[in-house]
């Protein structure tokens, strides 16, 4: 379990965290707490079509993936996300800095390690489950 406090960064909290406690294969089992300002995307099949959130919101859900890429923590996270007209928006998570706090559950897979390699038929870079051992 994982707290980040007003101001962090979403995504480098998540990688300090996974390269401290040595994540190679984990995966976000929920998030909950409020981003201060976000950025999800839309996958139109060749490119994501990015939406900025520049008003706080509440993480209705925060889930994903931790793989392992060129020795560095690879994440993949999508967010559904309640502003305060109580709409959700959600998607590919982007960027996100979080607002006064957020809470993760982290969940690890021990002696497992998770690749994210680029798939150039579908112009993604894909969760593989047994990747070839880093040197």
């Amino acid at each position: 379990m994982l707290r980040l406090d007003d101001g962090q960064d979403l995504f480098e909290a998540l990688s300090e965290f996974a390269m401290r406690e040595d994540i190679r294969a984990g995966t976000i089992v929920f998030g909950i707490g409020m981003f201060r300002r976000a950025t999800v995307g839309y996958w139109d099949g060749t490119q994501y079509r990015p939406h900025e959130i520049s008003v706080p919101h509440e993480v209705a859900a925060l889930h994903g993936t931790i793989a392992r890429q060129d020795g560095a923590p690879s994440l993949h996270l999508h967010a559904a996300l309640v502003g305060p007209d109580h709409h959700l928006v959600g998607g590919h998570l982007l960027r996100a800095t979080v607002g006064m706090l957020q809470e993760v559950l982290i969940e690890t897979f021990p002696g497992h390690t998770f690749g994210r390699p680029m798939v150039e038929s579908f112009g993604l870079k894909m969760l593989d489950l047994e990747p070839p051992k880093e040197p």
